[in-house]
């Protein structure tokens, strides 16, 4: 073991676990699509150490997270895809071209002034690096593989920057309504019909995504607190019903409301 290592043995570990002759068994058999899920966990666990405030195991996952993009750059150099090197220069100049009042001559002042440029840069290399221009999308390479909630907050924060957008919260809200009535309705059809209920229900998630991004708040972190929210309390009402000599499954409708009330 060494006293201090760098980038540069990293990227040798890498390689060697990665060697055909003397590497790791399980490390000969990934490939990108293998090893993307793993990413997505080492994405997830590194917001979750920020959000439990643990930024003593917050260096690990970082660190984690680090070896997958090493990972993946190896194993675009083996199939003379890319280099690490290749990575960090694309990402240096995109950094730079993404921040011209900073790197550039452009003096931008306000927030919402650098947000603009941000935006129209993104756009521009979008259209640039796009096959077929003349296809080109403003939803154009927002990835499948989002989560829903982010996806759908893309989708809109796409389409809003082209002024496909309601001028107002209260519009998107009435929306929200509406879709809720349409779901009633499904529901309450004399024969239901399920793909139909799946995508009114969808129509009314995708709505209040919308509503929420109006008032300026994320709707992936809003769901994930009313998440944390609700099973705080859960826990509290199960400690609550054993307190009283019950598991929960044996309390009364009446009991559970009593309980969840209390610890509200």
């Amino acid at each position: 073991m060494k006293e201090k290592y760098t980038i540069h043995d990293l990227r040798h570990i890498v390689e060697q676990l990665r060697n055909p002759d003397t590497g790791c068994p399980w490390n000969l058999q990934q490939n990108f699509v293998s090893i993307a899920k793993f990413t997505l966990e080492e994405a997830y666990e590194v917001v979750d150490t920020i959000e439990n405030n643990d930024f003593e195991g917050l260096e690990g996952e970082v660190g984690d997270l680090l070896y997958h993009v090493l990972y993946y750059s190896q194993l675009g150099q083996e199939q003379a895809l890319f280099s690490f090197d290749d990575v960090i220069q694309q990402l240096a100049e995109k950094l730079i071209q993404r921040h011209p009042h900073i790197f550039g001559e452009i003096k931008l002042q306000s927030e919402s002034e650098i947000i603009a440029a941000w935006k129209k840069q993104k756009s521009k290399e979008r259209f640039e690096n796009h096959k077929k221009p003349a296809q080109h999308s403003a939803l154009d390479n927002i990835p499948n593989a989002f989560p829903a909630l982010v996806r759908a907050t893309k989708i809109q924060q796409r389409a809003a920057d082209v002024n496909f957008d309601f001028e107002h919260y209260k519009q998107a809200l009435s929306k929200v309504y509406e879709e809720v009535e349409e779901v009633v309705a499904e529901a309450d059809a004399a024969v239901v019909d399920q793909v139909k209920l799946e995508e009114e229900l969808g129509d009314l998630l995708f709505s209040v995504v919308n509503v929420t991004r109006h008032l300026k708040h994320d709707p992936e972190q809003a769901l994930r607190k009313a998440n944390e929210k609700f099973e705080k309390r859960f826990r509290q009402v199960e400690v609550l019903a054993l307190q009283n000599g019950k598991e929960l499954s044996d309390c009364s409708i009446k009991e559970m409301e009593s309980f969840w009330q209390e610890v509200k």
